[in-house]
């Protein structure tokens, strides 16, 4: 998923919830920082997403514009509508959340998060295709072991040790 697509499944998902802000959680999130990722950071073709003020509503989008839907049949990409809880993240993500919002958007801002917090969230999932992404972020310059480290100082001892000791078989 590229930018531009992105910025499609925000404005038809603040058009399908109601809702004028979308948080993006998953992959697609580091578009918000950096809208030229390169594209081994851009395989997925679903966002990860749900509404700010109404994340009850995610379930909403993920049944109108979610996988096998006619939007994805038609468009090739898609929302995942998805809770807050399903991303563990440091206690000030919220602060560092990544604005995008221009006519592509339609008036619906999305909330991507930062570069650091979703390495983090990738880190704790510890998948191997989350592994991955936080190599390829590493290995292109859009993200550092020392703002990842920084940020880990947010979560719980034990979190933080988790990404400590993953965040090192990504180098």
């Amino acid at each position: 998923m590229n930018r531009k697509q992105l910025e499609h499944v925000l404005r038809a998902s603040g058009s399908i919830s109601g809702s004028r802000g979308i948080v993006v959680i998953g992959s697609q999130a580091i578009l918000g920082a950096h809208p030229e990722a390169p594209e081994e950071l851009l395989r997925s073709m679903e966002a990860d997403i749900y509404p700010l003020d109404a994340p009850d509503r995610a379930g909403l989008i993920d049944g109108c514009i979610g996988e096998l839907s006619p939007f994805h049949e038609a468009f090739g990409y898609y929302a995942h509508g998805v809770g807050p809880e399903s991303a563990t993240l440091p206690a000030g993500w919220r602060s560092r959340l990544v604005r995008l919002e221009n006519e592509n958007t339609g008036g619906t801002v999305g909330w991507c998060l930062s570069p650091a917090d979703l390495a983090i969230s990738k880190l704790l999932a510890g998948r191997q295709k989350d592994m991955d992404f936080v190599r390829g972020l590493l290995r292109s310059g859009l993200l550092t072991d020392t703002a990842v480290a920084q940020t880990a100082a947010e979560l719980k001892r034990a979190e933080a040790d988790l990404v400590a000791q993953r965040l090192s078989l990504c180098r």
